[in-house]
C-alpha cells in the first residue's frame, strides 16, 4: 500500500491543521475500516478538494459550517462536475465528519440534513457573491477600443449599468435589449419589464444599479447615440449601441463573458439572473417574491430554489427554537 505520507503529499493540502486531520482520518479508514489503498486514495482526494475550497475562505476542516458544504457542492455543479461524482464527494465528507464526531474533535456534523445531490442538482448555475462583486466591478474588456477615451468610457459606463441591472432585476437578455427609456422609473427605484408573452412586471432597482444608471444616462448614452455619421438624434431604447442602434444578443453575451473573466468564471446573462434569485433566497426572500421578480408564470418554475429556502428555514429554526438545540 502507498505510505500515508505519499497519499497526503499533494498540492491541495493547504495547512498543517488540515494535514493532521486528514492523516488521522486516513489511519481510521486503513486500520478500523480496513479499506483498500485505492479507496483510501479516493477519499483523500475528495476531502483534499474540500480542504482547498475551505482554505480559500480561510476556514479549516474542523470549523466547517453546513453552508460551506453546500457551497462546495454547488461550485462543483457550476464547474460541470456530474451528479455521481458530487454524490461521491458528499459521501466522503459524511464519512469524515462522522469520524470526527465520534472522535470528539467536532461537536456538530456539518453534513447533516444535506439532501442527496440528485434532489437539487437541477439548480441553475449561479455565481458566488464574491464572484458577482468582481464581475460588477470589472471594466468590459471590449470597452477599450481604438476610438478614443470618451467613446471607450461610454461603453464601459453602459456595460457597468447593464451588469448592475442584470443582477438587480434578474432580467433576461431579450428583456434587457428591448427595455425602453420610458420604462425606467429611476426616481422611484424600479423599472417596467416586458417579459415572455408581453407580460409586464415591476422590477426593483437597488442603489448600486441606480447610481450606475444615472452615470450612464448623463453622459455615456448621449455619447453612444451621437457616434457615427448617420446617427439618429434620439432612441427609445434604454441601452443602445453606436448610433443609437439596438444591441444584439450576441454582443450582450460577449460583454458579460468578458466582465466575468475577472472572477475566473465564464458567466452568461442567465447566470446573473439566477445569481440574483439564488442570493435573494439565501438571504431570506420568500419564493413568491422571487417568482414575481423573475417573472415566472408558475411557482413550480421557481421551486428549483426550494432547497435554498429550506436551508434558510433550518438555520433560523436551529437558532431560535428553544427545543431545537441540544440540551446541555
Amino acid at each position: 500500500m502507498r505510505p500515508i505520507t505519499r497519499i497526503l503529499k499533494t498540492s491541495w493540502m493547504p495547512s498543517d491543521a488540515n494535514q493532521l486531520t486528514v492523516a488521522s482520518f486516513v489511519d481510521y479508514l486503513r486500520i478500523e475500516k480496513g479499506l483498500a489503498p485505492l479507496s483510501i486514495s479516493a477519499y483523500t482526494t475528495d476531502v483534499g478538494q474540500f480542504a482547498e475550497f475551505l482554505h480559500q475562505r480561510k476556514r479549516s476542516l474542523l470549523t466547517v459550517k453546513r453552508n460551506d458544504v453546500r457551497e462546495f457542492l454547488q461550485q462543483l455543479f457550476s464547474n460541470q462536475v456530474d451528479g455521481r461524482s458530487v454524490g461521491r464527494k458528499l459521501s466522503a465528507l459524511r464519512h469524515l465528519y462522522r469520524y470526527l464526531l465520534l472522535d470528539r474533535k467536532i461537536e456538530h456534523d456539518p453534513t447533516l440534513n444535506i439532501e442527496s445531490p440528485k434532489q437539487w442538482k437541477v439548480l441553475p448555475k449561479s455565481l458566488a457573491q464574491d464572484e458577482i462583486a468582481s464581475t460588477l466591478a470589472a471594466p468590459s474588456l471590449r470597452a477599450v477600443g481604438r476610438e478614443g477615451t470618451e467613446y471607450s468610457a461610454a461603453l464601459a459606463s453602459r456595460d457597468r449599468a447593464m451588469l448592475e441591472v442584470f443582477y438587480a432585476g434578474a432580467l433576461r437578455v431579450s428583456e434587457m435589449i428591448s427595455a425602453k427609456l420610458e420604462d425606467l422609473k429611476l426616481e422611484a427605484g424600479y423599472m417596467l419589464v416586458r417579459g415572455k408573452g408581453d407580460k409586464e412586471r415591476v422590477v426593483p432597482l437597488g442603489k448600486s444599479a441606480q447610481v450606475s444608471l444615472r452615470e450612464y444616462l448623463k453622459q455615456a448614452r448621449p455619447r453612444l447615440i451621437s457616434a457615427g455619421e448617420s446617427a439618429p438624434r434620439s432612441s427609445p431604447l434604454l441601452f443602445v449601441a453606436r448610433g443609437g442602434r439596438k444591441l444584439t444578443r450576441q454582443r450582450v453575451w460577449q460583454m458579460v463573458r468578458a466582465a466575468s473573466a475577472a472572477s475566473g468564471r465564464k458567466a452568461s446573462p442567465h447566470m446573473l439572473r439566477h445569481s440574483c434569485a439564488t442570493h435573494m433566497v439565501e438571504n431570506g426572500a420568500d419564493l413568491r417574491t422571487v417568482q414575481t421578480i423573475l417573472g415566472h408564470a408558475d411557482i413550480s418554475t421557481t421551486q428549483v430554489y426550494t432547497h435554498l429556502a429550506l436551508d434558510r428555514l433550518r438555520t433560523v429554526y436551529q437558532k431560535h427554537h428553544p427545543r431545537a438545540k441540544k440540551n446541555s
